[in-house]
């Protein structure tokens, strides 16, 4: 989104993220975002609210996310669109990548 900015196409990507049937997050939280992240974020989200499904895959939890965010007004606006009537699964147990065995050359 940043680069689309940059580019003068952030208006047509916006477009096409909020058309999109299913958005996915995935890694949501690795980072805090800073302000312009932020209000493209919350462009996005308000742009797909009750009309298209998002879904955020986070290793933080929930309770983190806020301030993650950052700046409470983008924050509320952000978590109270995400949260409004979302499905919540909480997974247990160790990493599929630490469970399963790597494929190596020549594994089919």
């Amino acid at each position: 989104m940043y680069l689309a900015q940059a580019e003068g196409s952030y208006q047509k990507l916006i477009s096409k993220l909020i058309k999109a049937d299913l958005l996915i997050i995935d890694d949501w939280g690795l980072e805090p975002l800073n302000a312009n992240q932020r209000s493209d974020l919350l462009d996005l989200i308000d742009g797909r609210y009750d009309h298209r499904s998002i879904l955020i895959i986070s290793q933080l939890p929930i309770d983190k996310w806020y301030e993650m965010i950052g700046e409470s007004t983008h924050a509320d606006a952000i978590l109270d669109r995400l949260v409004h009537r979302s499905i919540k699964m909480e997974l247990e147990g160790e990493s599929m990548r630490k469970v399963t065995k790597p494929l190596t050359h020549g594994d089919q």
